[in-house]
């Protein structure tokens, strides 16, 4: 443990008690009334829906470190027909044992990145060949973002061995841009494994941005982890790989990027997940990582064009004892409905999910006892994971993937499991998560290896759904019919001065008991990407006295008086302050 954490967990300890009472209260104080209490009602209908998916893990008897890591999925509208549709990514034969320099490759279709278009009726075909997007290499990540404003979403998969870039042609077909655009990523062996990527405008100037986490400095090579004598073999510890700074493109606004990640302030870490909110309300974009092992990041956006790491000064780079933990899957937003977003970082058993809630001062406090989640998720790993309303009472609820890294965990700690279920928490309103999985239905009793996971209303009717990934597993669709008489509201920005998803618009929705705030952001979760449009579960109310939006542009607007249950488009106006009609 180096001094700086040791010193923190020293005075984290001293507030302990202090910190507990007072977060209590102060969660009281902010929460809304809540809307009766829905039972939560999942199935999952993937094969039932034309999705049949393999995510490809190709384990070895070396144990190489990227077998454990799954992959990601997206869900978004690639044709504009105003149904989400499904992108998933998968791996890549690895030869046993794999020389040093090895770059998997594709070797037959059962291991294509696969796009799944959705039909009027709700069932999926897969178009993935005529969209020319088999992919190349082991893959890992996708991020999802339209970065040239031409009214179409684009892709960027991250790989081990080289990333790519697809440009949406606005006709069902994709092509690959890579070398055009400059994004493909360093080539030097070791340096070429990037996770989690994210789409977002770090400069304000109207087109988005690029931001790539990479793992470690990692090559094949034959590192012995485990017992010799014994001739047992285990995952290699990632504490004994190097770090690696993150890359970030600047767009140039004429289809080519910039690498500009140490420019800005980026630090070398192990990172695997990253989302993106104002943590501070300077109206600049922040955005957090996820590191394995290793501090936890968050970068304050100077203004400028730059970029500050506080995640100590914030108190979020460890957890209340001043340790590490094994950071994976993230997401950051208000959970709490205090105006100020929330940090959640999932980890692996014993270690317990981090749940950080914002102060309003810059700095967070580590609630995972408080909130509950301490004792539910103690003895699980998770992964990809999300704040979300499932049953639309106005308070955002977590859905988590789960499953041991270690395929063998189970023969040293007989109380771990390799494979688990999905883990469901609602939140009480009070500061307090409750485990309602096992009423969820029989898809959160069946144990899965999860690792990514997006989320979306994918048939529209007002309630959220999930597409999960699994290592080496089925792909798996939650749809989400929890019965319940409480309103919602789907919220679709355009952006015209600011990038055109709006990604980092922040949104308000005041009704006559509560208000409510979002940051528009395809990121979040692990490896994954999710709908762009905003969710609102609004209890009781029919009609929303208000949605507030700030632009990422600066501009602000005001709608009044809009009636619920429906989906509504709304385009960034030209003046600085503009009032405006549903």
């Amino acid at each position: 443990m180096d001094p700086l954490s040791h010193l923190f967990r020293y005075s984290r300890l001293a507030l302990t008690w202090f910190v507990a009472v007072s977060g209590c209260l102060t969660a009281i104080a902010q929460a809304p009334p809540a809307a009766p209490s829905s039972k939560p009602s999942f199935t999952d209908v993937a094969v039932q829906r034309g999705v049949h998916f393999k995510g490809q893990a190709y384990h070895t008897s070396t144990k190489y470190l990227m077998e454990t890591m799954g992959s990601g999925v997206a869900v978004f509208d690639y044709d504009n027909d105003g149904l989400l549709d499904i992108f998933f990514v998968n791996g890549a034969p690895i030869p046993n044992p794999a020389p040093k320099g090895t770059v998997p490759q594709k070797a037959s279709p059962a291991d294509w990145n696969r796009l799944f278009h959705q039909r009027k009726d709700g069932t999926f075909e897969d178009v993935t060949e005529r969209a020319g997007l088999k992919g190349v290499g082991y893959g890992m990540g996708v991020a999802v973002g339209d970065y040239d404003n031409d009214g179409f979403e684009d892709l960027f998969v991250t790989s081990y061995g080289g990333n790519h870039l697809y440009h949406n042609n606005g006709n069902g077909t994709f092509t690959d841009v890579t070398v055009h655009s400059g994004t493909g990523g360093p080539t030097t062996p070791g340096q070429t494994w990037s996770t989690s990527a994210m789409w977002v405008d770090l400069d304000n100037d109207g087109r988005l941005d690029l931001l790539v986490l990479r793992y470690v400095t990692w090559d094949f090579e034959d590192v012995w982890c485990g017992e010799h004598r014994e001739g047992y073999r285990s995952y290699c510890h990632p504490d004994i790989f190097p770090v690696i700074r993150p890359l970030a493109y600047h767009n140039n606004g004429d289809g080519t990027f910039k690498e500009v990640g140490g420019d800005i302030g980026l630090k070398p870490g192990k990172g695997l997940g990253l989302a993106l909110a104002d943590f501070d309300g300077d109206g600049k974009v922040d955005f957090a990582v996820a590191n394995d092992s290793m501090l936890e990041f968050l970068y304050r956006n100077k203004g400028d064009g730059t970029f500050e790491e506080t995640g100590l000064n914030a108190e979020i780079a460890v957890d209340s004892d001043g340790k590490t933990y094994a950071g994976m899957g993230i997401d950051f937003q208000d959970y709490d409905n205090d105006g100020l977003p929330d940090l959640v970082i999932t980890n692996l058993a014993n270690q317990k999910y981090a749940l950080y809630r914002n102060n309003g001062d810059g700095s967070f406090t580590y609630d995972t006892y408080v909130s509950g989640l301490a004792r539910m998720t103690l003895l699980h790993s998770g992964w990809g994971i999300h704040f979300f309303d499932y049953d639309n009472d106005g308070l955002k609820d977590l859905l988590i993937t789960q499953g041991h890294d270690l395929d063998t965990v189970q023969l040293n700690f007989p109380q771990l499991h390799y494979k688990e279920p999905m883990l469901l928490a609602r939140n009480e309103g009070s500061g307090k998560f409750v485990d309602v999985s096992r009423e969820a239905g029989p898809a959160f009793q069946e144990p899965w290896v999860g690792r990514g996971m997006a989320i979306g209303d994918l048939d529209n009717d007002g309630r959220l759904d999930a597409v999960v990934s699994t290592n080496d597993g089925p792909a798996h669709i939650l749809h989400n019919e929890t019965a319940s008489t409480n309103h919602w509201i789907t919220l679709l920005l355009v952006g015209h001065r600011s990038n055109r998803d709006a990604i980092g618009a922040q949104v308000k929705v005041t009704t006559a008991k509560a208000s409510q705030f979002f940051t528009v952001s395809t990121a979040g979760s692990y490896l994954s990407a999710s709908d762009k449009r905003l969710h609102f579960g609004l209890g009781s109310e029919q009609t929303i006295q208000r949605i507030h939006i700030r632009w990422p542009s600066g501009i602000e607007q005001d709608l009044t008086n809009v009636a619920t249950d429906r989906q509504l488009t709304i385009d960034e106006p030209t003046s600085t302050k503009s009032p405006a009609k549903p």
